[in-house]
């Protein structure tokens, strides 16, 4: 497992078009993901310890964003060959498992990841109701490991977005395992 640390905000971004298929037997494209306020695409997948040690706290932050007019859409780009966890079939069973509220969606081919620059697994990218990168950052001061009462950065930040369509200007970097890319 490499930890790395993805660049901060590069604002005004532009989202890149998708069409993914989800869990559900569902296609998504920003279109249908997006909410009036905004998306928040992450990048995560099923056995990264990062990502294992925040599922329960991304579901409570996501749904309370869908109220606020955020959707979120959750992208798995590793390669399953090389990492069975995160196979179809189980990223179905992890959704269902914890209630994903948002799609659950497979990246086979890596290109999104790679055109997104997904560095790692959790990447969070919050875009604005013009799907203008404004939030590019961590869940919260967490890392492995829950840290009570922590400061809810994604949350905030996207509650900002939200209300003003712009992002906090200091942000800090999300931490977690590398993305797994296929041999090429």
């Amino acid at each position: 497992m490499v930890s790395l640390q993805p660049p901060l905000c590069d604002f005004g971004w532009q989202a890149f078009d998708f069409d993914l298929p989800g869990v559900d037997g569902v296609r998504y494209n920003l279109a249908r993901a997006k909410g009036k306020n905004g998306l928040l695409v992450m990048f995560i997948c099923n056995h990264c310890p990062y990502v294992k040690s925040i599922r329960e706290r991304l579901v409570r932050d996501t749904l309370e964003l869908q109220q606020y007019g955020i959707n979120s859409i959750a992208i798995m780009s590793n390669d399953p060959a090389e990492y069975a966890e995160d196979s179809f079939a189980n990223m179905k069973l992890v959704s269902q498992q914890y209630a994903y509220p948002f799609p659950y969606v497979l990246d086979e081919t890596q290109q999104l990841a790679k055109v997104y620059g997904a560095i790692c697994t959790p990447d969070f990218f919050g875009f604005n109701a013009n799907l203008e990168l404004q939030y590019r950052g961590r869940l919260d001061a967490s890392r492995k490991e829950a840290v009570e009462n922590a400061p809810r950065d994604l949350f905030e930040a996207m509650l900002q977005v939200a209300r003003t369509g712009q992002g906090p200007r200091e942000q800090f970097a999300s931490i977690g395992c590398s993305i797994k890319w296929k041999e090429q």
